[in-house]
């Protein structure tokens, strides 16, 4: 009796070779990320991290431009002079009063503007228009408009509207200077706030709203119990962003006051360029940016963990 025959089997592929073949093509594709990206990498360490060090190096030196031969490490010597300023604590004060205020009216008055342009009414495209459109003016011009053209105690438009009614015109800028600021800077950030609110409340659902509506919500309940809750994540963005470019106000204060009347508008960051470049002291300057950094290291560090303990309550709902 013939045994049966045994028809060969083919050997079984182990794989090795070719998951050996795919890591080395993962690993060349890797490196060629890194280098590819290493260009724009090494710009930016030199971008902000060199000249971070040289603040650093600076604000341990006496180095005034004026006197060069002068220079020399003083050790914390700057940072004592700083701190004892009569300029320095005044400037921290104008500086958070300027940007508290600014973010109260610009987040106030664009959760207002966001509700009423969430309404249909005629000549809503152009009202929204006319709003967002302050956004778009350089900042320079937008302080000249207001110091010429609004606020000039002789030729301003509020100078003639007091004339008509009989009163005595201000001088807003000599009277009311931060309160003046305030305004000019609101006036400019407000339509940004205005933007991103009305995005956010347009991407409510409108089945929540209707649903709201038929249990018998009026129109406050429905404000401060459905549409507040939700822009809370759009306030959260809208304070943090604002605060940054906030805390560097500078070209308004310049060209409007120039930081007067004696620091009644003097900012840290206009404190910083009246020592650099009008005093010409580059080591108490440095020591000033460097403060500025803490400051703005400190408030965002407390914004970041507002907005995130807000989206974690969120999401635990």
């Amino acid at each position: 009796m013939n045994s049966p025959t045994r028809e060969a089997l083919p050997a079984v592929d182990s794989g090795r070779p070719h998951a050996a073949s795919t890591a080395r093509h993962a690993r060349k594709s890797v490196w060629t990320q890194r280098w590819l990206l290493s260009p724009a990498v090494i710009s930016l360490l030199l971008w902000s991290v060199v000249p971070l060090l040289m603040t650093i190096y600076f604000s341990v030196t006496r180095y005034n431009l004026l006197s060069p031969d002068e220079s020399g490490f003083v050790g914390l010597d700057n940072y004592r002079f700083l701190w004892s300023d009569p300029s320095f604590l005044p400037s921290i004060a104008n500086t958070l009063l300027l940007t508290g205020s600014v973010l109260l009216i610009s987040v106030v008055g664009g959760v207002l503007l966001a509700v009423l342009f969430d309404q249909e009414f005629f000549g809503r495209g152009i009202a929204r228009l006319l709003v967002i459109a302050p956004f778009f003016v350089m900042p320079t011009v937008s302080a000249l408009i207001w110091k010429n053209m609004l606020l000039h105690p002789v030729y301003g438009l509020l100078a003639a509207a007091m004339h008509a009614l009989g009163l005595q015109p201000v001088d807003w800028l000599g009277q009311y200077p931060m309160f003046s600021i305030i305004m000019i800077v609101s006036w400019q950030w407000l339509p940004f706030a205005f933007l991103i609110l009305l995005t956010a409340i347009q991407s409510l659902d409108p089945e929540q709203k209707e649903a709201a509506q038929i249990d018998g919500a009026g129109p406050f309940s429905m404000f401060f119990y459905i549409v507040l809750p939700h822009l809370k994540r759009a306030i959260g963005v809208v304070v943090m962003i604002e605060t940054i470019f906030l805390l560097s106000i500078f070209a308004e204060i310049y060209t409007t006051t120039a930081g007067g009347p004696g620091t009644a508008t003097t900012t840290l960051s206009f404190l910083i360029y009246s020592m650099g470049l009008q005093q010409f002291d580059v080591g108490m300057a440095s020591t000033g940016g460097i403060l500025a950094v803490v400051l703005a290291n400190i408030v965002s560090v407390f914004l970041v963990r507002m907005l995130a303990s807000n989206l974690k309550g969120e999401n635990e709902q």
